[in-house]
C-alpha cells in the first residue's frame, strides 16, 4: 500500500496490470489478512484518482475527528475478521447459533 501512496506508485501500479492478479487472488485466496489487504489495494486501484494537493496520500493533513474514525472502523473491521475466522475454525459459535 506504500507504493500506491503516491500518483506515481498508482499509476504504476494500475499500468502493471495488478487489478487482474489481485481480482484472481482473492477469488481462492482463504487468509483473512491477505484478503484484507487485497480488497484495500483494489479499492485504491479501481477509485477516483484523489484531486489536487493530494498527490503523495502519506503528505495529507488528515482531521483529528476523521483519523479517530478511521481508527475506529479499522479496529471494528478487524474485529469481525477475527470473528469470521473464529467460526470458520468453530472455535466460537456464528451469531446465527447463539440465537438459537
Amino acid at each position: 500500500s506504500q507504493l500506491t501512496a503516491t500518483k506515481a506508485g498508482r499509476h504504476l501500479v494500475r499500468e502493471k496490470g495488478t487489478y487482474l492478479v489481485l481480482r484472481e487472488l482473492h477469488r481462492w485466496e482463504r487468509e483473512p489478512d491477505v484478503l484484507a489487504a487485497c480488497e484495500k489495494l483494489i479499492q485504491v486501484l479501481i477509485g477516483d484518482e484523489p484531486g489536487p494537493g493530494m498527490e503523495n496520500l502519506l503528505e495529507v493533513n488528515i482531521p483529528e475527528e476523521v483519523e479517530q474514525q478511521l481508527q475506529r472502523l479499522d479496529r471494528e473491521e478487524e474485529e469481525e475478521r477475527w470473528q469470521r475466522e473464529q467460526e470458520a475454525q468453530g472455535l466460537t459459535p456464528s451469531p446465527e447459533e447463539l440465537s438459537r
